[in-house]
């Protein structure tokens, strides 16, 4: 049996990433649990195997287009989805190092798994549905931790403990691998036909590095995703509990961005609009003292953070001549720049607490500036939307 209707090839793509996420931020949510089971008593050791991730993002990020034009889109979304099968291990491995390999093997899955999304959406579905699909595959991330943060120990009462829930996670995932392997992605799809002669043009990685929009773009992306990993990593910890609701938020944000950009081609004003609402947002949650004030600004925030997520995703599709090869590139380089620069913000978050014993306050100024790349990039960026055409009836 070959899986070929573009919509099962979506769930496929789609539930693979969501389970990805379960077993990321599970395993983050576990770390008291994994920390007493191996006698870790470190906060440092317990943060680098949560780090261990967003270094195989950065890591993974760069080199998925190396592998997907080596072994094509097909079996290289394979390897990644074996990869996150490799989380098995962090329930169950027995000592710090292989936890450590486990957590980065499967982080590597995931970041293969974000760059890949995109050759197939384009393989698959035409120019006009792909905001649709680009949109759901970037909320699978955010529905992944919304089951975890909200429903973590219910899942535990019904597995009976975390480790067979994290086990159950990376099973599935294993079981969505061998699904993959049942698509059917040799043979042009109709939304391909059209790329043809384009798929001819060469794009390499140098060409990439090269290419100026590729820096802005992940300029852009940078400051926002730099908020969102210290959201989960420092907030909770400085006594802002709101990420929770960030995330519910952003799920509906992203939901209506999907129904906004179907309507409204243009895609620079939903970013830059909705980038500076993002920055007075970020001011509420970070040093209001009002609880009432932080919990809305969290509100706000999660659905701005995501509303415009489909319109940004959408510009590479619509550029000139856009091929398999060059998105996946395009992707590879956005993801990578932006996840290096989110490390290095986070270090900087971290040192700064250290430096003022524990004071928050230039941290939270930090991300503060940081979050306005969202804003900036806005300006630079191309517009690849066109604006309605409105049909005007002229009398004789």
């Amino acid at each position: 049996m070959k899986i070929s209707h573009k919509y099962l090839v979506e769930t496929v793509v789609f539930i693979s990433y969501v389970l990805f996420a379960m077993a990321w931020v599970g395993g983050a949510a576990s770390m008291p649990q994994i920390m007493s089971s191996m006698n870790i008593d470190s906060l440092a050791s317990a943060s680098f195997i949560s780090g261990m991730v967003t270094i195989a993002k950065i890591v993974g990020t760069f080199g998925a287009a190396w592998i997907a034009l080596k072994l094509g889109i097909k079996y290289a979304f394979f390897i990644a989805s074996l990869l996150v099968t490799i989380g098995l291990l962090t329930p169950f491995a027995p000592n710090y190092e292989l936890l450590l390999l486990s957590r980065f093997l499967m982080g590597l899955g995931g970041a293969f798994m974000i760059v890949y999304f995109n050759p197939i959406v384009m393989h698959y579905f035409p120019v006009e549905e792909r905001p649709v699909i680009n949109g759901l595959n970037a909320v699978a991330f955010n529905v992944g931790t919304g089951i975890i943060l909200w429903k973590m120990e219910a899942i535990n009462q019904l597995t009976g403990d975390w480790q067979t829930s994290l086990f159950i996670f990376s099973l599935a995932s294993a079981l969505f691998a061998l699904a993959w392997l049942l698509v059917k992605f040799d043979s042009a799809t109709n939304s391909q036909k059209n790329l043809v002669e384009e798929e001819t043009t060469q794009y390499s990685y140098l060409e990439g590095i090269k290419d100026k929009f590729n820096w802005i773009y992940g300029f852009t992306y940078s400051g926002l995703l730099a908020f969102y990993i210290c959201l989960f990593t420092f907030y909770p910890k400085a006594g802002i509990s709101q990420s929770k609701w960030v995330i519910g938020f952003g799920i509906i944000g992203t939901l209506a961005g999907i129904i906004y950009s179907k309507k409204i081609k243009l895609r620079i004003p939903v970013i830059r609009w909705s980038g500076a609402i993002m920055v007075v947002t970020i001011i509420g949650v970070s040093f209001s003292t009002v609880a009432w004030l932080q919990t809305l600004s969290a509100v706000v925030l999660g659905f701005f953070i995501f509303f415009p997520i489909t319109a940004l995703v959408s510009i590479p599709h619509e550029l000139p001549k856009m091929t398999a090869q060059r998105i996946t590139i395009i992707f590879s380089l956005f993801y990578s720049i932006s996840y290096s620069f989110s490390t290095i913000v986070l270090w900087l978050f971290g040192k700064l607490v250290d430096v003022y014993s524990g004071d928050y306050t230039a941290s939270f100024i930090l991300i503060s500036l940081v979050s306005i790349t969202f804003f900036i990039g806005s300006f630079f960026l191309p517009e690849t939307g066109k604006p309605a055409i409105k049909e005007v009836t002229c009398a004789e």
